[in-house]
């Protein structure tokens, strides 16, 4: 079920993507796009357009939250404190008892 739900999320971003990069740019951002005629030059299209990209996200955000509550099930919890070095081990917290090593060696 987890690689069917993955295969389904990867086919509606790169649908996705296409349906973005097929509207018509707005703005000139850069000075470019947004010129006169086009091949996507009917409002009617760019509202399609808009409105398939809706949808296609929606359908993206909800296979993308179905992946991680799948991926959390197999998951088990986890705490920071069982997994505390012991004192004197590297990477353990220094303690009051402990020297402070140096910070620069001083011979080899």
């Amino acid at each position: 079920m987890y690689q069917i739900l993955l295969i389904i999320n990867l086919i509606v971003v790169i649908i996705m993507i296409g349906t973005i990069l097929l509207q018509r740019s707005e703005g000139g951002a850069l000075g470019i796009g947004g010129g006169g005629g086009g091949l996507v030059s009917g409002r009617g299209v760019g509202n399609a357009l808009t409105k398939a990209t809706a949808i296609l996200a929606a359908i993206f955000m909800v296979t993308s939250m179905a992946l991680t509550w799948m991926t959390r099930q197999n998951v088990a919890p986890i705490s920071i404190l069982d997994s505390t070095p012991i004192s004197g081990e590297e990477g353990a917290p220094m303690t009051d008892d402990m020297p402070i090593p140096p910070l620069v060696p001083l011979s080899e």
